[in-house]
């Protein structure tokens, strides 16, 4: 346990913190989650819309340290790739 203030206070910031990072998570999972849904009904319009909304969102939890920038740099590719295939297929 914290025996002092400095400890006590850590501990305070910590948990904002962890409060903080999860709620961007939980953003950026919702917006990937919009990207998939739309890939899925098949509207590549849609679907590319969604990719532009959900990409600053994502960019911005790997600036903040939420999650490595290379995950970020894969998920944008797959998800990129995949609308893209749709315009194949159409």
């Amino acid at each position: 346990m914290a025996n002092n203030a400095s400890a006590r206070k850590r501990i305070r910031q910590n948990e904002r913190r962890r409060l903080r990072n999860a709620s961007r998570l939980s953003r950026m999972r919702t917006f990937i989650k919009n990207v998939e849904k739309a890939i899925l009904s098949g509207d590549k319009n849609a679907a590319a819309e969604a990719l532009r909304a959900a990409q600053p969102e994502m960019q911005r939890a790997a600036g903040k340290g939420v999650i490595s920038r290379n995950t970020v740099s894969r998920k944008l590719s797959r998800l990129s790739a995949r609308i893209k295939s749709l315009t194949a297929a159409a």
